[in-house]
């Protein structure tokens, strides 16, 4: 049979097959590898020859194991299990398109051999999952991240959703960029917004038509409150809703039973103090005051806030205005 790849090409060839047919579990004999060379490249060459490419495989650094049984690939960069994280991960950003999230998923699946790909389920469930339907989420990474390296300041669009399900632009907006932030399966930009003069952290999947421009970002330094950087611990904790008002100390009382939630949202460097009922818990954060009406709302039968004062009355307003509601 004619070639149609010169033999030289074999032993790239040989290598590309075992990546791609091969593992622990489904070793490559000499035949299977031969006739992958021939139905796949075109390249008809000797058992021998194969095996003295796999032998300059392995000098070369290539993890192979032989046995009776056949050659497969030893070593990946990532474990199946680790390509299991790396697809949840996909799957559960709500920020990457769902045909984005296939093409990443499969390309993930190309870094172990074929025989996890028929174990990813995922693939053909990805539509079901909530997804963004803005297509520009990578464009804006990618332009964010040239105007935080280039301390530039970005423009762009801000939207929210309409009655329609469809994001409608609300106000434009001109930011010095500072981080990309990933929080609660959520992309945000943090940024010094030059025009209101506050911190902003706004959703990358609902930003349009962002461009960079030749102005100069305002330093961090210069924002009132991180004069001395961004510490990432306080900012996880101290705004569970990406909320930009400055935190707050805030004493709250709750169930016991939530002690897994409260670390979950407010991470483990806050307070937390036993009270003469062993049911309740006595927690000091430290906390947006506008995000920390929403949290306490939302754990409302468990939770009681101390102090400040004001933000006990915020809740106590909210909780009215509810009850109004539903009479």
């Amino acid at each position: 049979m004619e070639s149609f790849e010169p033999k030289k090409l074999a032993l790239i060839r040989i290598w590309q097959i075992l990546k791609e047919n091969s593992d622990r579990k489904h070793p490559m004999t000499q035949e299977d590898i031969a006739q992958h060379l021939k139905d796949d490249y075109g390249i008809v060459i000797e058992r021998k020859a194969i095996s003295r490419n796999i032998s300059l495989l392995k000098e070369a650094g290539v993890e192979i194991e032989s046995s009776r049984a056949g050659s497969y690939i030893d070593y990946r960069e990532f474990e199946d299990a680790e390509l299991h994280m790396l697809i949840d991960g996909v799957l559960s950003s709500r920020y990457i398109t769902a045909s984005r999230s296939k093409d990443l998923i499969n390309r993930i699946c190309g870094l172990s051999s074929k025989y996890f790909k028929s174990s990813v389920k995922h693939i053909h469930s990805v539509n079901d999952w909530g997804k963004t339907a803005n297509t520009t989420v990578f464009y804006n990474i990618e332009t964010i991240g040239k105007g935080i390296e280039r301390r530039k300041q970005i423009r762009y669009d801000y939207n929210k959703f309409g009655l329609d399900k469809k994001l409608h632009k609300s106000s434009e907006q001109r930011v010095s960029p500072y981080q990309m932030i990933l929080h609660n399966q959520r992309y945000y930009l943090m940024g010094y917004n030059e025009d209101w003069g506050d911190m902003v952290f706004n959703r990358l999947d609902h930003i349009t038509n962002m461009i960079l421009t030749d102005e100069a970002a305002t330093p961090i330094k210069n924002v009132k409150g991180y004069e001395n950087g961004i510490s990432y611990r306080d900012l996880s904790s101290a705004m569970p809703y990406m909320y930009s008002d400055a935190p707050e100390n805030i004493d709250f009382i709750a169930d016991a039973q939530i002690i897994d939630q409260i670390i979950d949202w407010f991470g483990t460097d806050i307070e937390i103090r036993k009270t003469d009922d062993e049911a309740i818990v006595k927690v000091g954060v430290k906390a947006s005051p506008t995000a920390m009406v929403f949290w306490a709302l939302l754990y409302i039968q468990y939770v009681e806030v101390l102090r400040p004062e004001s933000l006990r009355s915020q809740i106590k307003e909210a909780l009215a205005d509810g009850l109004k509601k539903y009479q």
